[in-house]
C-alpha cells in the first residue's frame, strides 16, 4: 500500500495526528507509524506531502502540529468517525468492527448524508453523553 496515495490517506494521517494530540500534545512521526502500522519512511513521505500542502508544521525537534486547514479536515474526519462508530455500536455492532467500518465509511459518505445522520442521531436527550462530550471537545480545539 502506498503511504500517500489519496485524499483518504491524507485524511487518515491528519485524523491520527489529531487523535494522538488529544492524548499527548507532542506528536512525532514514529507515533503515527506505530498507530497506523506503517513504516517510518512511509510516514515521512506522507508528512512531507502534508507539509507541502500546508496541513501540518514540523518543528526542528520533530514534533508535528496541525495547521488551521489541517485541523479542520482532521476534526471533520474524526467527528464522522466518532458518530458513525457510536451509531453502529448502538445497533449492536462490536466496538472493533464499528471502529473499523467507521474508518472506511467516514471517507466516502457525502456531507449531505452525514449531516442527516448527525441530525437524526445526535439528540441531547437520547445520545450517549460521552459522545456528546467528545464532540464538544473537538469544537473547542484551536491551532
Amino acid at each position: 500500500m502506498k503511504a500517500y496515495a489519496s485524499n483518504e490517506s491524507s485524511e487518515n494521517y491528519l485524523e491520527s495526528i489529531l487523535m494522538l494530540s488529544l492524548q499527548n500534545s507532542d506528536v512525532r512521526s514514529v507515533d503515527i507509524a506505530n498507530m497506523l502500522g506503517f513504516s517510518k519512511p512511509s510516514v515521512s513521505v506522507a508528512m512531507k506531502h502534508l507539509r507541502e500542502e500546508d496541513k501540518i508544521t514540523v518543528e526542528d525537534n520533530g514534533y508535528i502540529h496541525l495547521t488551521k486547514s489541517g485541523l479542520a479536515i482532521a476534526r471533520e474526519t474524526y467527528e464522522k468517525h466518532l458518530i458513525i462508530s457510536s451509531l453502529l455500536m448502538s445497533l449492536g455492532v462490536d466496538e472493533a468492527t464499528a471502529s473499523a467500518d467507521a474508518c472506511r465509511i467516514e471517507h466516502v459518505l457525502s456531507a449531505a448524508s452525514f449531516d442527516r445522520i448527525k441530525e437524526h442521531y445526535l439528540n441531547p436527550d437520547t445520545s450517549d453523553p460521552a459522545l456528546l462530550q467528545q464532540l464538544a471537545a473537538l469544537d473547542n480545539l484551536q491551532v
